[in-house]
């Protein structure tokens, strides 16, 4: 059940009902493959804004493979048709910038209305923010917009599926995911 949830912001009350167990319980299994180290639950990242933000952190299945295999997702072609493929792709650029030394304490930001920012890093004195999309043509949103006048962001990187990076705004950059993917750091990564 958690792999459908992956992505996700945690609802321990609806995973619960769904398999029957208290909430208590549910959170002790969480809990314990996070321990484990199957689980990445990224928190949320808050301040006293006007805004009502998100206060509950997200749930990753940290293995890609792992939440495929769970889903039921046993080739490409499965894995391009399936309903999860965009918090799948979110999901495997998440664990890749969380892995990286320099990540700190990563987070993420959203507010009830809307407005979020899949991943909020300190690095270097500096606040980035990363917006992931499963696409090779990234648009700029309001929600982006948002969240860096919001969170006061020094720079958006918007990781995506195509090849080149572009900028897209002032202070708004399209990052491909390659550049993620094989950058040892996330300085690395966004060229700082």
């Amino acid at each position: 059940m958690l792999a459908h949830f992956h992505g996700q912001t945690w609802n321990g009350a609806e995973l619960a009902r769904s398999i029957d167990v208290s909430q208590p319980t549910v959170r002790r299994y969480v809990d314990a493959l996070t321990d484990a180290l199957m689980v990445r639950q990224l928190q949320p990242w808050f301040e006293n804004l006007s805004k009502r933000q998100v206060k509950s952190p997200r749930v990753y299945i940290r293995d890609s493979g792992l939440l495929h295999r769970l889903l039921g997702i046993d080739d490409r072609l499965a894995l391009d048709r399936h309903p999860k493929l965009g918090a799948s792709w979110e999901g495997i650029i998440v664990e890749h910038l969380c892995t990286r030394p320099d990540a700190g304490t990563p987070t993420f930001w959203s507010t009830h209305s809307g407005a979020e920012i899949d991943l909020r890093i300190e690095l270097g004195g500096k606040v980035f923010g990363f917006e992931i999309k499963r696409t090779d043509a990234p648009t700029v949103t309001r929600s982006m917009h948002s969240a860096r006048e919001s969170l006061r962001l020094d720079h958006l990187w918007v990781v995506h599926a195509g090849p080149h990076r572009f900028a897209m705004a002032e202070d708004m950059t399209a990052l491909p995911a390659e550049d993620v993917l094989l950058a040892p750091t996330v300085a690395d990564a966004i060229g700082s």
